[in-house]
């Protein structure tokens, strides 16, 4: 399960996983388990911005922190997704 850095964002790691390359980038937000109950996942689009597909357990605020931070820094996980994806980013249509 890759994770896109080793620190917690608003608490939070962001992750994907082997199953989900598939799809275009995205971001898992989960707790220091990474279980898949009350995740949240953020699909990520070619200027930084954030779809929300599913909220999990976060707050307003946590989310808003978290789409801040890939805004902040997507073209470098990008670099981390791309290593395992030839996937590109979300242009309206998840694969």
């Amino acid at each position: 399960m890759p994770k896109y850095y080793e620190f917690k964002v608003a608490g939070y790691y962001l992750y994907f996983t082997s199953f989900c390359v598939i799809e275009c980038m995205h971001v898992h937000a989960s707790d220091r388990k990474l279980t898949e109950a009350g995740l949240a996942k953020f699909f990520v689009k070619e200027n930084g911005e954030t779809v929300l597909q599913n909220r999990g357990i976060l707050t307003d605020r946590e989310i808003s922190k978290i789409q801040d931070f890939i805004q902040d820094n997507y073209k470098e996980m990008y670099l981390v997704w791309s290593k395992y994806s030839e996937n590109k980013f979300y242009n309206g249509n998840k694969e």
